[in-house]
């Protein structure tokens, strides 16, 4: 059953005549009458009374009506969506890093939320490759994930800048030594967050090619326990700033040349090629400022 078929259905009942629909479709009458005609044979029932005149509905064309105008109605919603008509609506699933989630994204889901309130708002987090797989499998439309990704069809923005600093229970002047890097434990996320390949960086720096990591799996389970004093963790400054008197938690920068080396990370949007957005993808998008630039109005 065609579209075209149940637009011209529709015409020909509102119109009352052939002639009337075919002059309002900008098409000839016998395009108008093979299209019922197709209708009827799908069907297989007669849609209306042919006479002299106006057109009338027979029961079953009653029946129709309401299914064919539903259904129109709803291609047309559709096609207004996706060409930016009407405000964008239904669901938009983002992956995101537990830190960004935390830091970054309160207030871009707001700003999204407030200009349009019929997006519904989807959160995952999790570490970088996880999220990376996740958008492979389809299961997300988007990602913030820590550096550029590695797949060049995908189309990715750099949006955020963080600096990551060395966390620990206690006040710290200068990183600690290589000694008490060893022995004390570091605290991270699963395998695949890039903040754990950075600690790993850390520690190579210091002569460490092997140290414990614990794997815990919230930034909430994370400062809880570098506050107790079970080690340490490497985590973004402005997170920390947000933190520190909530947790009662520490931190210190790390030196150059280190900081520039392993310390800066930027936080990238990723997203399949441009062609296959959602409009509720579009609307998050215009939302964020890339690095360098401006966002969209």
């Amino acid at each position: 059953m065609q579209l075209k078929s149940l637009r011209i259905f529709d015409a020909v009942c509102s119109t009352g005549s052939f002639g009337a629909a075919a002059q309002r479709l900008h098409t000839v009458q016998s395009n108008v009458t093979a299209h019922i005609k197709k209708l009827e044979e799908e069907l297989k029932v007669q849609l209306m009374e042919r006479s002299n005149g106006p057109v009338r509905l027979t029961p079953a064309g009653h029946t129709l009506l309401p299914q064919a105008q539903r259904l129109l109605q709803t291609h047309d919603d559709t096609c207004a969506l996706f060409a930016g008509e009407v405000p964008p609506a239904g669901s938009l699933r983002i992956g995101a890093m537990e830190s960004t989630a935390a830091l970054r994204l309160p207030s871009v889901l707001a700003k999204v939320y407030q200009a349009h309130p019929h997006i519904d708002l989807q959160l995952r987090t999790g570490p970088t490759a996880a999220l990376l797989d996740d958008l492979v499998r389809g299961a997300l439309d988007c990602a913030f994930v820590a550096g550029q990704p590695p797949n060049p069809r995908w189309w990715a923005q750099p949006v955020f800048q963080e600096e990551l600093v060395l966390v620990g229970p206690a006040p710290m002047q200068t990183l600690p030594a290589p000694e008490v890097l060893l022995h004390t434990p570091f605290l991270a996320f699963r395998q695949g967050c890039s903040y754990r390949q950075r600690i790993e960086l850390l520690l190579a720096s210091q002569g460490i090619t092997s140290t414990r990591i614990m794997e815990l799996g919230t930034l909430d389970a994370i400062l809880g326990c570098v506050a107790a004093g079970m080690g340490f963790a490497l985590m973004p400054l402005a997170l920390m700033q947000t933190q520190q008197s909530r947790f009662g938690t520490h931190c210190v920068r790390l030196p150059e040349p280190l900081r520039s080396q392993i310390g800066v990370v930027d936080t990238w949007l990723v997203a399949p090629e441009q062609q296959g957005w959602s409009p509720q993808l579009r609307a998050l998008v215009g939302k964020l400022s890339p690095l360098g630039g401006r966002a969209q109005a």
